[in-house]
């Protein structure tokens, strides 16, 4: 299957242009995400963009690297360093670029190439930005929400998120007829966006019927074995 590489390109442009006429003021607002502000989402936004970039890059030398070499606190250490910064959204724009100049340069078959993100490929790294660029999207409140997910991102989304849902629990989507987890057992049915958006953690725009279900944690980055 190949990575949904245009519509990641999509989701860039919304983001950018929904985040480039916030004030510092604006910036410094809190979201729904613990203990950061807009300017944490877009400087994550923006870092992973980077990340992602060098990872390609080295995938398509045949190179095998962390998508964070200096490790969680010089990951963090920047976040914080640019949610501030005065050129944080052209450090953002620096980050899409490069990224999908590097995109560009792959080749169908590269797709396949090993990588230690989640010990996947490299086209599970674009369906990780597919994910990460449309959630922080709607977690920076500037008009856009899971409402205004694309369908396929949605599905994709509750797909990666299964993990979440207790044994025995499965999810129904009442307008496309999907459905994720066992026959016979609870069900929690609304919109494929409005699940999305609940197993993802955000505010759907129609709670979803059925059990209360608490879900699990995010699935866990695994130990690298490459």
């Amino acid at each position: 299957m190949a990575p949904p590489v245009h519509d990641v390109q999509t989701a860039h442009r919304r983001f950018v242009e929904g985040v480039s006429g916030l004030t510092p003021a604006d910036l410094a607002l809190p979201t729904a995400l613990p203990g950061w502000t807009r300017g944490h989402v877009i400087a994550h936004v923006a870092d992973a963009g980077r990340a992602f970039a060098d990872l390609t890059e080295a995938a398509l030398r045949g190179e095998l690297v962390a998508l964070f070499p200096g490790g969680t606190q010089e990951w963090s250490e920047r976040i914080e360093d640019y949610a501030v910064a005065p050129d944080l959204i052209a450090y953002l724009q620096d980050g899409i670029g490069r990224l999908e100049a590097a995109w560009a340069r792959a080749r169908p078959e590269d797709w396949a190439m090993p990588v230690r993100f989640r010990n996947g490929d490299l086209a599970g790294t674009v369906f990780a930005r597919w994910r990460e660029t449309w959630i922080h999207l709607a977690d920076c409140a500037v008009g856009v929400t899971p409402a205004d997910w694309p369908e396929p991102l949605a599905a994709h989304t509750i797909d990666f998120l299964r993990s979440r849902l207790p044994p025995g629990v499965a999810l129904v989507a009442t307008d496309t007829g999907e459905r994720w987890g066992p026959e016979g057992g609870q069900e929690v049915s609304g919109s494929v966006r409005d699940l999305a958006a609940w197993a993802a953690g955000r505010e759907p725009a129609n709670a979803p019927a059925g059990p209360g279900v608490e879900l699990g944690p995010w699935p866990p980055h695994p130990v690298p074995d490459r």
